[in-house]
């Protein structure tokens, strides 16, 4: 029975433990403030090899250098603005995560709210036009038609 506790705990322990993060332990600093602006810094940028994750996921070698230089930066006294403008100007707004609304980026962040209303007046405007036009007149039968019909009713 000892042996199932233990084989449960460990798979629980397992399944409950916290993401792996590639920051090595060479890399952390000794002041839990400035690693925590680090760490918060590190989740807005995207490595360049991987594209998909920050650095701070990344195992790659130019991930771990950004990591670096980050800390670096703070430590000669660089605000978090700072160090991403650092960061930017290097590589760079294809590292950022989250791009700045500014420039062309405009365009970007303005699209989706600019498709949406534009597709909600087109829906108004249909709705708005089924509305006024009613419903369509029921026409009555010509003579031939009546004929025809009486046609087919005689014969069932």
């Amino acid at each position: 029975m000892s042996q199932l506790r233990a084989l449960l705990l460990s798979f629980a322990l397992t399944c409950s433990a916290a993401p792996v993060l590639a920051v090595q332990p060479d890399e952390i600093m000794a002041d839990p403030g400035l690693e925590a602006r680090a760490r918060m810094i590190s989740r807005e940028i995207r490595c360049p090899v991987c594209q998909g994750e920050t650095i701070d996921d990344s195992n790659a070698p130019i991930s771990r250098d950004l990591r670096l230089i980050i800390r670096e930066r703070l430590l000669a006294g660089d605000s978090n603005d700072e160090v991403i403008d650092f960061v930017v100007m290097r590589y760079g707004e294809f590292v950022l995560f989250n791009p700045r609304p500014a420039g062309w980026n405009i365009v970007l962040w303005a699209a989706g709210p600019v498709m949406f209303l534009i597709a909600a007046g087109g829906v108004w405007l249909v709705l708005r036009r089924a509305q006024r036009a009613g419903p369509k007149p029921v026409e009555a039968l010509s003579p031939a038609e009546e004929a025809r019909l009486s046609e087919i009713l005689k014969d069932e």
